[in-house]
């Protein structure tokens, strides 16, 4: 049923993607989906619900590209809608995929207390998809699309204590690792996801000190 559905409306987020190059594109969206959907056999989540709203999730960061300002998931809604409405979906399925997406970015660690099992696989399964290799590619990706540059040594690398969506961008892409990345782990929503990311986080701790002894000559 869920294949059904990704397909009827896949045209419409092929659209609205096609020109992203910041890592947010349609293949962030189609992995998400489906480590979604692999959580869900775990976490007792709807696969249906979950695997349209990993699809989906992320319309707010084309709409943020196009209007040049922050945007929240939220914003998003009226065109995740626009959408739903090409399928036969209910009503009540509609009302809980756009419920996942406008609270997706709405993390626990920040205090605000998301219980909703839906939602939580979602942005376990986007975070998992942030880290690992997958993940060192995408933030380069994005780092390259946002003008940021590869490493500033002249900016401490030191661990925020909290992390937010919207705080401004980071004095480097190693940077990113540290202020959010290399988090990530301890703070996924589901035991399942908690136990990839450690091993995606033991990855990308590897790889940034390779960066780091040659960044400095060491190697």
């Amino acid at each position: 049923m869920l294949e059904e559905y990704i397909e009827l409306i896949k045209p419409y987020i092929i659209d609205l993607f096609k020109n992203d190059s910041s890592g947010h594109d349609i293949s962030h969206l189609t992995r998400t989906m489906n480590i979604a959907v692999s959580l869900c056999e775990e976490e007792h989540g709807d696969k249906l619900i979950v695997g349209i709203a990993a699809f989906m999730h992320d319309i707010h960061r084309i709409m943020q590209n196009e209007m040049g300002k922050f945007v929240s998931p939220k914003d998003s809604i009226p065109k995740v809608r626009e959408i739903l409405n090409h399928t036969d979906l209910s009503d009540e399925i509609k009302d809980k995929i756009c419920f996942a997406i406008e609270y997706h970015e709405e993390y626990n660690w920040n205090g605000n207390n998301v219980d909703d099992i839906n939602t939580l696989i979602l942005q376990d399964a986007d975070n998992l998809d942030a880290i690992g290799a997958i993940g060192i590619g995408r933030t380069f990706s994005y780092g390259g699309a946002h003008n940021v540059v590869m490493y500033d040594e002249e900016a401490p690398l030191e661990m925020e204590e909290k992390y937010s969506e919207h705080n401004g961008d980071d004095p480097s892409t190693i940077h990113h690792f540290y202020h959010k990345l290399f988090k990530l782990a301890d703070n996924m929503n589901t035991e399942s996801a908690r136990k990839r990311a450690q091993e995606r986080t033991e990855y990308m701790k590897v790889f940034v000190k390779e960066f780091l002894d040659e960044w400095n000559g060491i190697k």
